[in-house]
């Protein structure tokens, strides 16, 4: 279980800012992760802020949703500098889907949490073949916290840590649910693909 390494700030000038990734395969709860620590964050009364990449509009257009539906407001942005504009005063960054962002996203991390922030980020850290998906490798090296959940496999029912893809398509970003992905442990993954 995940013990977040401070609550509340009485100083605002002590804060001290961090980064925290949360990673795995398709249908592994790494949102619902994000989700129960940004509103943990709420409850502890911190400013908080949440973004996501605008491409990802499969349950909403704005809100950050679960494949359990749970949901929390966020704002979705064109690339990882406007998180910076928009992230204002706030104590805590909740950024999900960070995969879909370009290899800025980790000077932005990095910046926020220099300023103080709490970052914590979710996203897949492999792609549909089963390699690194960039930019999660220089997010899992800075961060301070890195958690790695699994789902678990839709083929045999093992712990599940790969995104196996039902199409044919070879584009690297294709967003889709259920219809498109399983997730698979390393044995029927591999099997998968022969």
């Amino acid at each position: 279980m995940f013990i977040e390494p401070f609550i509340s700030i009485k100083n605002k000038k002590d804060k001290k800012g961090h980064i925290e990734v949360i990673c795995g395969s398709m249908f592994s709860g790494k949102t619902e992760e994000l989700i129960r620590r940004l509103n943990r964050a709420l409850i502890a009364k911190q400013k908080v802020e949440i973004f996501k990449p605008s491409i990802d509009k499969r349950y909403h257009d704005l809100d950050v949703v679960s494949h359990n539906e749970n949901a929390i407001r966020s704002t979705p942005v064109n690339f990882a500098e406007d998180i910076l504009l928009l992230a204002g005063d706030c104590d805590v960054v909740g950024i999900d889907e960070v995969q879909f962002f370009d290899n800025h996203i980790v000077h932005i991390a990095n910046v926020l949490a220099n300023g103080g922030k709490r970052v914590i980020l979710a996203g897949l850290d492999m792609d549909f073949e089963g390699k690194a998906f960039e930019p999660m490798p220089q997010l899992l090296a800075i961060a301070e916290y890195v958690t790695k959940v699994h789902a678990i496999c839709m083929n045999c029912g093992d712990l599940a840590s790969y995104s196996y893809r039902l199409t044919d398509t070879k584009d690297k970003v294709l967003l889709g649910e259920k219809d498109s992905y399983e997730a698979r442990c390393r044995k029927c993954f591999y099997e998968g693909k022969s």
